[in-house]
């Protein structure tokens, strides 16, 4: 069966290493320019994105783009009747070869996307790069965590237990004390 070429997950992360507030929702303090044009550059090189049913990218291009959503609501697979080119996944009772192959896709990158389950899933299974923005400036007490075990951990911990090395941190706005370290094998 197929399988993606690459999988790489993208994500913007408060200091304290929140993807999103604690009512589940991405605040201002997380959605800067800089940060948004990288995103959605890689998603526009992805054959398919993944993401839970609270996460996803918005904006033009969004009904566009394959994907597959994490749900547990299913037994494991099914089509989207909100988005024609979506499938529901339940991990737990269908691979992802059959997901990938559900989606008529053969190679081609995964973008994992968010939130902090679909995240954690990748981080056991194994990324292949990791693009982990931090955004200095915010905290949220409370939020949702990129992955399960935050905190005690940082998202540096656990990519680096997962085996992932950091690239070069790139400063994509200074003035938002927000940069950028691409996680790789």
């Amino acid at each position: 069966m197929p399988l993606p070429d690459r999988i790489e997950g993208l994500a913007i992360v408060s200091a304290d290493g929140m993807i999103a507030d604690a009512r589940r929702v991405q605040p201002p303090s997380l959605i800067i320019d800089a940060d948004q044009r990288y995103f959605r550059s890689h998603l526009d090189a992805a054959a398919a994105l993944v993401h839970g049913r609270h996460s996803g990218e918005g904006g033009p291009d969004a009904a566009g783009r394959r994907r597959l959503i994490l749900t547990r609501r299913i037994d494991g697979l099914a089509p989207d009747p909100r988005h024609p080119r979506a499938m529901l996944w339940n991990p737990a009772s269908a691979t992802l070869e059959q997901a990938w192959d559900a989606l008529g896709l053969s190679g081609g990158l995964l973008a994992v996307i968010g939130g902090t389950e679909p995240f954690g899933l990748f981080l056991s299974r194994g990324y292949d790069a990791f693009h982990l923005t931090r955004a200095a400036h915010a905290r949220l007490p409370g939020g949702r965590p990129v992955f399960p075990g935050i905190p005690p951990a940082t998202p540096e911990d656990l990519l680096a237990q997962s085996g992932l090395k950091p690239g070069p941190v790139q400063v994509l706005d200074a003035s938002a004390g927000l940069s950028l370290t691409v996680w790789g094998r």
